[in-house]
């Protein structure tokens, strides 16, 4: 069987993340969407099916985009929809002789989560939904119904708003199909204090400086492979670091940051999806963060208005009550920002966008936008794809020629559409 994750014309809403990746490569909780999916089908993701300008997304082991169309009609086919959050216990049954494998009937099933369409099973030999399903999915009439346990995010903030309890829940749960965290605690180094139950998790190449605080009282912690922790940091779970992340110092809780996430200073129920930079002191909270990211010192967000009234966010043609009385900022990939740059409660920033100077930035700001305050310009093309190829040579390879063209048809899309 293959597995295909599109997303629908409510991912592609998902302002400031759709521009420039898939909706299924975000992460919520300790997982990224697709790796979910993937878990409830027990194969990998065969192909992305997503906006047309991201034909050629690449990053480290993500399948690649594809066309419907392209998709070999003779092979069983799963299709799930990046916005549905499965329970880690459902399953619709894939691999043989496993569990539920007779949820899938040789005619084909509509998915339902959460009261709506979610996906479809096909056997082989049976024609692929139009093109215009994987954009509004629907029951298809002639298929049974199989209903899935779980939920179906909304909308970009609910990966901020919903991250804490799903984070809580993933790190009880450890692993996929595990049965939950091991009681015995992993020796700690000398000077290192542990607050709570010894619910913790330390993969291989672990570093902890003395003078280092773990508390587990409200949740478990999971440090990937090779992460560093600097002393004067205190870890407060639930909190998942991904594998090469250096935790530099200050108050971090309820924290899930992908790989090579290098932070410091006051952090609270963020979302790093990786390889960003924030190494320096300031208030980062109830926040996301996409990837390449760096943030210089001091600079802060608010998430929460002084009246403790709910968040509004959007352009001023459009602005939306998100319902939330604690939500900081939103950054899509490549955000850059200066020193003491200071962001607006609900503020939202698009990909690929350098911000600096004393003057605060408006709380919508449009992607590979440039310059201080509310003078801002476009980060031309070439110096944004310079700028991003340097900075990602800085963890690995340089970006090769099919990032190139990832990264310059998000910046043609975008000014396109200014």
């Amino acid at each position: 069987m293959k597995l295909y994750v599109f997303d629908d014309s409510a991912a592609d809403a998902w302002t400031p993340f759709a521009l420039s990746r898939p909706c299924c490569e975000l992460l919520y909780g300790r997982w990224i969407l697709r790796e979910r999916l993937e878990h409830l089908a027990r194969v990998p993701a065969a192909g992305i099916i997503t906006r047309p300008w991201l034909s050629d997304f690449v990053e480290g082991g993500t399948p690649p985009v594809v066309q419907p169309a392209d998709i070999d009609t003779g092979e069983d086919r799963l299709f799930l929809c990046s916005r549905a959050v499965p329970a880690l216990t459902a399953r619709p049954g894939a691999a043989e002789g496993g569990p539920g494998d007779t949820d899938l009937s040789a005619d084909g099933r509509n998915l339902m989560m959460a009261g709506r369409p979610i996906g479809c099973y096909l056997p082989g030999g049976a024609a692929n939904p139009d093109s215009g399903w994987f954009g509004e999915p629907a029951r298809i009439g002639n298929l049974s119904t199989l209903d899935l346990d779980g939920t179906v995010l909304e909308h970009s903030w609910d990966l901020v708003a919903g991250s804490p309890q799903q984070l809580a829940e993933d790190l009880a749960a450890l692993v996929p199909g595990g049965t939950g965290l091991r009681s015995d605690a992993p020796e700690l180094p000398a000077g290192v204090f542990l607050l709570g139950r010894p619910h913790l998790r330390l993969d291989d190449g672990v570093a902890i400086e003395p003078g280092v605080v773990l508390d587990t009282r409200e949740g478990p912690i999971w440090l990937g492979e090779n992460v560093e922790v600097r002393a004067g940091a205190r870890l407060a779970g639930p909190l998942y670091a991904g594998p090469g992340s250096r935790l530099l110092g200050g108050s971090i809780s309820c924290l899930s940051a992908g790989p090579f996430s290098y932070l410091r200073g006051e952090i609270e129920e963020t979302v790093v999806l990786g390889y960003t930079n924030k190494a320096h002191d300031g208030f980062l909270g109830h926040a996301y963060l996409g990837r390449w990211v760096n943030l210089g010192a001091m600079t802060t967000n608010s998430d929460l208005k002084n009246n403790y009234g709910t968040i509004r966010i959007g352009p001023s043609s459009g602005v939306v009550d998100t319902g939330l009385v604690k939500l900081g900022c939103l950054l899509g990939d490549h955000v850059k920002t200066g020193i003491g740059v200071l962001l607006n409660t609900g503020t939202v920033v698009g990909a690929g966008s350098n911000l600096f100077g004393s003057a605060m930035p408006p709380k919508w700001v449009p992607p590979f936008s440039w310059g201080s305050g509310s003078a801002l310009e476009t980060y031309r093309r070439g110096d944004f794809l310079a700028t991003a190829t340097k900075v990602m040579g800085r963890r690995k390879p340089p970006a090769d020629p099919a990032t190139h063209r990832w990264l310059g048809a998000v910046w043609d899309r975008a000014r396109s559409t200014m």
